[in-house]
Parts: structure tokens; C-alpha cells; sequence
């Protein structure tokens, strides 16, 4: 591990695991708000925000912050962390232990750096991805710090597919695998990373849900689809993601992009 990565890595172990015990004790014990988008927020998530965005100030003052609770629009800053507090907020007020803290670290806009901690279930996914480009730094994903990588496997009825509430129309097709429904879009697409599933669907996923796990999917052998009319990434300057969704299909391996594919592209035409 280069000393940047280990810096970075270090920040993130460092700062989820102090949000992390403050968050498990407000765990179930919140009365939630509504957001102008009728999703919940709750004190937590927005304590929990600008604790990071202090943390990350503090640490690396000159980079930038992008954030599901604060500032939506990216500045074009060299390096930018896009963080969501609390990633499940509805399993945190409700009382399901699957909710998480994510933190995606961009240069130039592009993912580079993803760290994801669940406290409740004591699980913490690092990644970090820099494609093909020429670089000294390595890709890799892990899970507890042990590597992890995607399913090689055929789909079957032995194995799982994870969809979004708002995807559900999907079940009118004649799905290859079984069908979960996790409620945290990191979570989902994470349990591709590690091998628990094949594929996973997500309609409307913002930037934020998507920055810390872009390395880590990638890293462990995933692929993104992107089944909108538009990337997230590279983020561009000056443009406001807040009510921008990136309807997103992962698979496991490219082979399986044309079993899952045509069952689920019809939502990025929602």
C-alpha cells in the first residue's frame, strides 16, 4: 500500500468508526423528517454530515466536499469527497440493521478512493480503482480488509438479484435468479463486489449513493451500466446533482450483461 492510500484509508477507518458509534446510538430512536423528495432525513444524518465535512476540511483543506445534506453542485475542484451519511435512512429509523456511512474520494471527477462502513452489521468495504491509466497506485477491493471479488457463476434459481423499491416492475419479467430487496443502494450493489449476488438494479440512485461504491464494484471485478441517458461520472463543473438520478444496473462479469440488461433497461426510460 502506497503511503497516499494508506493515508486515505486511514482518515476513512478513522472518521466512519467515530460517526459510526454516535449513529448506533440514535439507531431506532429518531422521529424522522421528510425531505422536499418525500425520502426521510433525520438529525442524525445531517449531525453525521457535517462532522465528515469537518473531518474533511480539517484533514485535507484543500479539497472539496459534495455531500447528499449540504452542497449539491460539483465546484471542478482537482479532488472532491462526495459523502452520504447515512446510506439507508429508512432502515435506521425503522430499526433494520443494514444502513451505512459512505465516503467516495474523486480526482479530476472520477472515483478513485470508496470507503463504506455498517456499523450494525460491523462491515466495512475500501476500494480503489484507477481504471487503466498509468499509475503506481493498484486497484483492489476488500471486505474487513480481506479482498474480495465477483461471482464467476451462471444464473440460476440458487442465486440472487437485488432491485430498489422503484424497481419492482422488473418482477413482470422471467428473472434468471432469486430477487432481494436490501433497501441501501451501497448495500446492494456491494453484495455484487463480494460475490452474494449477480446482478442488482437501482432507478434512482444520486451521485452520493454511487462515489463510494464506484471503486470498491469495479475493483472486486463488477461492471456499471448505466441505463440513463447520462454517466454520473465524471462529474462536471458547475452542475447541480441534487435532483439528478443515474438509473444503474451492476453485474458481476460483462458476460452478464445480456442475460440482465434487456429485463431492466426499460427503467432508465422512466
Amino acid at each position: 500500500m502506497t503511503n497516499f492510500q494508506e493515508t486515505i484509508l486511514n482518515f476513512a477507518q478513522t472518521t466512519t468508526a467515530r460517526i459510526g458509534t454516535k449513529l448506533l446510538a440514535d439507531y431506532a430512536q429518531l422521529k424522522p423528517d421528510f425531505k422536499a423528495d418525500g425520502s426521510l432525513v433525520t438529525q442524525a444524518d445531517k449531525w453525521a454530515d457535517q462532522e465528515i465535512q469537518n473531518a474533511i476540511y480539517d484533514h485535507f483543506p484543500s479539497h472539496d466536499v459534495l455531500t447528499e445534506e449540504g452542497s449539491h453542485v460539483f465546484s471542478g475542484a482537482e479532488w472532491c469527497w462526495v459523502i452520504d451519511p447515512i446510506d439507508g435512512t429508512t432502515n435506521f429509523t425503522r430499526g433494520i440493521p443494514i444502513w451505512g456511512i459512505s465516503l467516495g474520494l474523486l480526482y479530476q471527477g472520477m472515483p478513485i478512493f470508496g470507503y463504506v462502513d455498517f456499523p450494525h452489521i460491523n462491515q466495512s468495504f475500501h476500494g480503489y480503482w484507477y481504471g487503466n491509466s498509468q499509475t503506481n497506485e493498484s486497484n483492489g477491493a476488500f471486505l474487513n480488509n480481506t479482498p474480495i471479488q465477483t461471482s464467476k457463476d451462471e444464473p440460476s434459481n440458487n442465486h440472487f438479484f437485488n432491485l430498489c423499491s422503484r424497481s419492482t416492475e422488473v418482477l413482470q419479467n422471467n428473472m434468471p435468479c432469486k430477487i432481494r430487496m436490501l433497501g441501501v443502494t451501497t448495500y446492494d450493489f456491494l453484495s455484487v463486489a463480494t460475490g452474494a449476488a449477480l446482478g442488482g438494479v437501482e432507478t434512482t440512485p444520486k451521485v452520493w449513493d454511487l462515489a463510494g461504491i464506484w471503486p470498491i464494484v469495479q475493483a472486486a471485478g463488477g461492471i456499471f451500466v448505466n441505463l440513463g441517458e447520462e454517466s454520473p461520472f465524471p462529474l462536471q463543473e458547475g452542475k447541480d446533482y441534487g435532483d439528478r438520478s443515474f438509473p444503474t444496473l451492476v453485474v458481476s462479469r460483462p458476460e452478464l450483461i445480456p442475460t440482465f440488461k434487456p429485463l431492466v433497461e426499460f427503467l432508465g426510460k422512466k
